[in-house]
């Protein structure tokens, strides 16, 4: 299955409040893609100027998307769009490390959605 990326805004303003988890490398968000749309997996990257000039920014960009393209198709659920929020380490991080923590985050976002805990949210869980 083919991985799409978000483009627009509202897409990624809708995935806040949704389930999150955070790791040393970016902070996943999902939700449930919009009532009607077709069943696939969709991804947006968001990386600030607080992270580095263009180059930086472009470099974790690419490293976020090439570990998605090797995580998700595994991992990821049709029907759910994710966003991932970099965070500084991920310009360095070990590229082995960035795929162990899309890996665990992909796992507890599920996790966290298919078992809502009152009160509790799902990256402290």
């Amino acid at each position: 299955m083919a991985i799409e990326t978000l483009k627009k805004r509202a897409e990624f303003l809708r995935l806040r409040g949704g389930a999150r988890f955070a790791t040393p490398s970016f902070v996943l968000e999902t939700r449930p893609a919009a009532a009607g749309a077709p069943a696939q997996i969709r991804f947006g990257y968001t990386v600030t100027k607080k992270l580095g000039g263009a180059v930086v920014r472009n470099r974790i960009r690419r490293r976020l998307k090439a570990a998605v393209g090797l995580i998700a198709p595994s991992l990821a659920r049709a029907g759910y769009d994710y966003v991932l929020v970099a965070r500084p380490a991920a310009y360095d991080r070990v590229f082995a490390e960035l795929k162990k923590d899309l890996e665990r985050a992909l796992q507890r976002v599920h996790h966290a959605a298919a078992n809502p805990v009152k009160g509790k949210s799902p990256e402290r869980g």
